[in-house]
């Protein structure tokens, strides 16, 4: 006998459902989990290869506010999927919505369970390169869903050693920009020269 969700009980729905699964294992044995369920999403790290720079979105997220204060979140460009789009589309999608840019070509990372113990969202994650004139917007969010997306364009240098001073918090921007470092180490090296 495989494990099997015996019972699904929804017990809040607004933007994410909450349900308590009623679980059996092989043996028999019955627990129960709390799971939540807001659907899929994509995040993106645009980088420009000649500037050696990277576009990341700052905003507030409610979560870190009521965890630690934290008033603003550096992260990578990102964004649930929906209708009818796919992965990538919603990778496109927001990456215009919040940074105002044309996406062209998209490198798939990996596709992940973002918290399995709890939730079942899945994000693809993905590289794509950009150049200046591919932002054709000021981007900032979506006005009705009261994103208020400030987009900070930085060097990649300064980035890696953000992460090594661990002041990137966000789990999808340290996978993302390490993917990056691994894929072109190139893009990291010092400018300056003997």
């Amino acid at each position: 006998m495989k494990p099997a969700v015996v019972k699904l009980e929804q017990t809040h729905k607004r933007w994410a459902t909450m349900s308590i699964a009623t679980v059996r294992t092989p043996d028999g044995k019955i627990f129960l989990r709390d799971v939540e369920d807001h659907g899929c999403a994509a995040a993106v790290l645009p980088y420009d290869p000649s500037r050696r720079t990277a576009l990341l979105v700052e905003q507030l997220r409610a979560p870190q506010l009521v965890a630690v204060g934290a008033t603003q979140s550096l992260e990578a460009i990102a964004g649930l999927v929906e209708g009818e789009d796919d992965f990538a589309a919603t990778a496109e999608r927001e990456a215009f919505e919040e940074a105002g840019l044309r996406l062209g070509a998209l490198e798939h990372v990996a596709t992940a369970w973002t918290m399995p113990g709890i939730s079942t969202e899945r994000m693809a994650l993905y590289l794509a390169e950009y150049r200046p004139e591919d932002r054709v917007s000021d981007g900032g969010g979506v006005a009705d869903e009261s994103e208020e997306v400030c987009v900070v364009e930085m060097g990649l240098t300064d980035l890696a050693a953000m992460m090594a001073a661990d002041a990137i918090v966000d789990m999808k921007t340290l996978v993302l920009v390490q993917a990056l470092r691994i894929r072109r180490p190139d893009l990291f090296l010092s400018n300056q020269t003997c």
